[in-house]
């Protein structure tokens, strides 16, 4: 590892530490050379998602962009941005997984969406109105008649489950 001082190639490692959840490893290092010390991150490197927006462009994936959507639709939400961030590690972990390099800007919001309805149905409006392009209040009405549908679908499915037999 090149130090910043120096430019010299030659360094020890001081102290390694796992951050962000495991994700990345964190070192203290020292120059053999200057004895600058200085602090180097190693994280697993991903294969680049490219993202084709809905004109027919492509451009790279950038989970700020997500972030950003998404802290937009939860302002004022009670949700914290560190939640939202590992909301967008899964997110990333997802599409990461996807056998393709390539998916729709659609398929993101898509994705996004789902993870908003299960922590703040005013945040999921918010980020529908934006992501869908609402014109009017005919697609907010729409977009909430989903939403209650889900909900009613979702209490009925865990109804069924505690009504069960044990079995």
């Amino acid at each position: 590892m090149q130090c910043p001082s120096c430019q010299h190639t030659n360094s020890r490692v001081l102290e390694s530490r796992s951050t962000e959840g495991g994700k990345s490893i964190r070192r203290r290092r020292e120059c053999l050379i200057c004895k600058h010390r200085f602090t180097t991150y190693e994280r697993i490197e991903f294969v680049p998602m490219t993202v084709i927006k809905k004109d027919g462009k492509r451009e790279s994936f950038d989970r700020s962009k997500i972030l950003r959507g998404m802290v937009r639709a939860c302002e004022k939400t009670g949700i914290s941005v560190a939640h939202l961030d590992s909301i967008v590690d899964e997110i990333e972990a997802q599409i990461q997984q996807l056998p393709q390099k390539e998916i729709t800007s659609e398929s993101i919001g898509k994705l996004v969406l789902e993870f908003l309805r299960e922590h703040s149905e005013v945040a999921y409006i918010r980020f529908a109105s934006v992501y869908g392009q609402f014109q009017g209040i005919d697609d907010f009405v729409a977009t909430l008649e989903n939403l209650q549908n889900h909900a009613q679908q979702a209490e009925l499915a865990k109804d069924w489950h505690y009504s069960l037999p044990p079995g």
